[in-house]
């Protein structure tokens, strides 16, 4: 069975940075499908960066300020996020393996437990 372990999740003040690990372990999956997703309270999940066969994809509403980043030795994938905003906060995702390169949460297999981001004005 895939297990994914994120870390680095947290409480910063706006302007901050952070930077979410995933490392999976077990099972089957694909890293060349590796990405990180985020869902706040009363919202639906959505994806934020992607690397998909070796390319990065990353929303338009965070781009400048996330940064998605992969250790295929390690199978581990990265997200640096600077100049946090408030709206920021919720809990954040990665996955691995998918049927479609999507920010879309549906083609996606494997997903962690999440972590918590908050980010305070």
């Amino acid at each position: 069975q895939v297990q994914l372990v994120e870390s680095g999740g947290g409480s910063v003040q706006a302007g901050g940075s952070l930077r979410l690990s995933c490392a999976a372990s077990g099972g089957a999956y694909n890293t060349n499908f590796m990405g990180w997703f985020r869902q706040a309270p009363g919202k639906e999940r959505e994806g934020l960066a992607l690397i998909c066969s070796g390319i990065r994809h990353v929303r338009d509403s965070v781009k400048g300020r996330f940064t998605i980043s992969q250790d295929k030795a390690k199978d581990t994938v990265f997200l640096q996020m600077d100049s946090l905003k408030p709206e920021d906060t919720a809990m954040y995702y990665c996955a691995v393996g998918a049927s479609a390169c999507s920010y879309s949460p549906s083609p996606w297999h494997n997903w962690g437990q999440g972590t918590q981001v908050t980010v305070s004005s």
